[in-house]
């Protein structure tokens, strides 16, 4: 897919709902993610949950991907397989979903602390999650995608964390994966003019070491290179005048959250 696809504001709203079906799956997965569940569970609730609401998971079969959720413990960053891993306290589990619903996709990742976490990788999850704000606050029509990058870069590497590079952003609503690419990492007016209609992913994948990563004989798993945790914060987002439509929603995970508590 080589040229952006617009969308018209019908649309828009078509991917908005397969985006919030998105975040209701990973509020699920919030209700019964804690140690002693296995990630290969956790998949399969989703995959139930998805089905029930007259939607596809975006991810299962997608170029042989083998889950309808991409789980990635601790050093992985991303695409890592759910499996019989048994989630222990202490951990760092990033939860990556997509769905299709009306022939409309949806995308959004979230990543969980489970019970106690380090003063480190609690910093590093605060910070991926700031360097997303910041990252979407430049998806406004007349920026570029060097500034979306830009934003998070400046920001995760100024707190002493490294920038995925050879993973990035997307567009997304017709298809899980299209043009624009959006790097989290850039320069400031460069790249890609955004546009009102388009319609992009925002994903920062922040290591707490070095940016170098690794990847796997599976051709998924992605890890760090020196084994330190990573952080994944993923929003679907509308590009408007003035400021960015968010289509996908943490809102009903972090209230699952706070009632665990």
């Amino acid at each position: 897919m080589s040229k952006i696809l617009y969308k018209s504001d019908e649309e828009i709203e078509l991917i908005r709902e397969s985006a919030m079906l998105v975040s209701l799956t990973l509020a699920e997965v919030a209700k019964v993610i804690a140690p002693g569940v296995t990630t290969l569970q956790l998949d399969k609730l989703a995959y139930e949950f998805i089905s029930d609401h007259g939607a596809v998971p975006a991810f299962l079969n997608y170029n042989g991907f083998p889950f309808s959720l991409c789980i990635s413990p601790n050093e992985q960053v991303v695409h890592g397989f759910p499996s019989d891993y048994v989630i222990q306290e202490g951990d760092l589990i990033s939860v990556d979903c997509g769905v299709i619903k009306n022939a409309f996709f949806g995308d959004s990742a979230y990543t969980f602390s489970i019970g106690a976490v380090s003063a480190e990788k609690q910093k590093l999850v605060t910070v991926t999650k700031e360097c997303l704000d910041l990252a979407i606050s430049k998806a406004t029509a007349g920026m570029r995608v060097g500034d979306v990058g830009y934003a998070c870069q400046q920001h995760a590497e100024s707190n002493g964390f490294g920038v995925v590079r050879e993973l990035v952003g997307h567009g997304v609503g017709f298809a899980l994966h299209e043009k624009p690419e959006v790097a989290n990492y850039g320069k400031r007016g460069s790249g890609v003019k955004l546009e009102e209609g388009m319609v992009i992913a925002i994903e920062p994948m922040i290591n707490a070491g070095v940016a170098g990563v690794k990847f796997w004989q599976d051709g998924w798993t992605v890890t760090t290179k020196d084994n330190k945790p990573s952080a994944h914060f993923e929003h679907t987002v509308a590009v408007r005048k003035g400021k960015p439509d968010v289509l996908s929603s943490f809102l009903p995970i972090e209230e699952v959250l706070q009632q665990k508590k």
